[in-house]
């Protein structure tokens, strides 16, 4: 079974995609927008990824607004399951493919500082982010049962490596 998308070469364009993005959908949240970032591994340069650019919404409201849900499937979203309270998942597909995640948290969910944490990390250590992409071929060539057992695979290394941090 195949991933979302399959893993490219990292792509200089991301950036801008996520800026365009972020741009889209600021408004959306109005005044309970605290920041936006591009997280994720489009976000970490030199990092092959899934061409799929992730962006983290931090807001002041304990959950998605109904007018936000709607202001999302304008900008052509749909909610995915939430990842835990106050963490949640909202994706974008253009011509069946996946190009967006868009995961909005809540102030202080644990969630904000591990993306943030982890992006940053690979950022700064070539060696850490070139063992995570080896990881992540790895991972790809040998899935056979898709992007959630691909996903639980990753998990470990990630939680090595941000319990390192600590």
């Amino acid at each position: 079974m195949p991933l979302t998308s399959s893993i490219t070469p990292y792509d200089p364009e991301w950036p801008q995609r996520y800026a365009e993005e972020a741009e889209r959908l600021s408004p959306t949240f109005g005044s309970a927008l605290q920041e936006i970032h591009h997280v994720g591994s489009t976000a970490v340069p030199g990092l092959a990824a899934k061409p799929e650019i992730d962006i983290l919404a931090i807001v002041t409201s304990g959950s998605i607004r109904e007018e936000w849900t709607r202001a999302f499937e304008a900008l052509g979203y749909r909610r995915g399951g939430d990842l835990s309270p106050g963490h949640h998942f909202v994706k974008r597909d253009v011509g069946g493919v996946r190009t967006h995640k868009l995961h909005v948290c809540r102030e202080g969910h644990p969630a904000i500082a591990r993306m943030l944490k982890f992006r940053d990390h690979l950022r700064r250590h070539p060696a850490d982010r070139l063992r995570y992409q080896e990881l992540k071929l790895a991972l790809e060539r040998e899935n056979a049962d898709g992007i959630h057992k691909y996903l639980a695979d990753k998990a470990p290394f990630i939680n090595s490596l941000l319990a390192s941090l600590e």
